[in-house]
């Protein structure tokens, strides 16, 4: 199973043939290089590391100059990135494993150190999956994070938005663990199954999915094949 990184544009709508409104999602993906095959031997799946925009790197010479503001790419990545050939330093890095496609007799795709994975691998009716992090939300009450109703707001009570009872006092005197309370909410890794691809633009490197996706404006996201 192979996919491709991208960066989540926004969403609007398109037509089909039969001039119904379909909304989408767009998906930045630019070409992504190959920066390391793994083998099953050796790494225990079939797979490759993929590449995905452009890190700042350090001044050669620091004397007599400022330090630059705003993070820089690390040696180790620099020289990781250098020894698939590459010129620049991708930003973000992920794997998708190869030998994972559904059936017996599939073919695992080859690939090798300075190749590049384009939107075209994927086609307008495919089924794929998007891997984001959904928007994250900070602190947060059993409300707003669950969906509790809350309590009464007349009738002189004071805890409109209270979680209320948390756990019983005699058996098993103490809390249940998994109990929906107050705490961070957002900020997950969340995968959407069975989306299909509306369209490609090969030119623009754009990707429209049906329906939404998780993440903010500007997500990276892992677009996916699926069976």
């Amino acid at each position: 199973m192979i996919g491709i990184i991208g960066k989540k544009v926004g969403m609007t709508q398109v037509f089909n043939e039969q001039g119904q409104s379909i909304p989408c999602t767009v998906v930045e993906a630019p070409p992504n290089p190959v920066v390391q095959v793994l083998k099953k031997d050796t790494a225990g799946v079939d797979s490759v590391q993929l590449g995905y925009g452009e890190q700042r790197l350090a001044r050669e010479s620091k004397k007599n100059e400022r330090t630059p503001r705003g993070r820089r790419a690390h040696k180790a990545v620099v020289g990781h990135s250098a020894k698939a050939g590459l010129t620049t330093t991708p930003k973000v890095l992920r794997s998708f494993r190869l030998d994972d496609a559904p059936g017996k007799d599939k073919e695992i795709p080859t690939y090798n150190l300075g190749d590049t994975v384009t939107v075209e691998i994927f086609a307008p009716g495919d089924q794929i999956k998007v891997t984001g992090t959904s928007k994250g939300r900070g602190f947060q009450g059993v409300v707003k994070r669950y969906g509790f109703h809350g309590g009464p707001n007349t009738h002189g009570n004071t805890k409109h938005r209270r979680p209320g009872s948390i756990g019983p006092g005699t058996d098993p005197s103490r809390v249940i663990k998994g109990k929906k309370m107050p705490g961070h909410y957002g900020d997950h890794r969340h995968t959407q199954t069975h989306l299909r691809v509306e369209r490609i633009d090969t030119e623009r490197n754009l990707i429209y999915i049906r329906g939404s996706i998780a993440g903010p404006i500007n997500g990276i996201v892992l677009v996916k094949k699926q069976g």
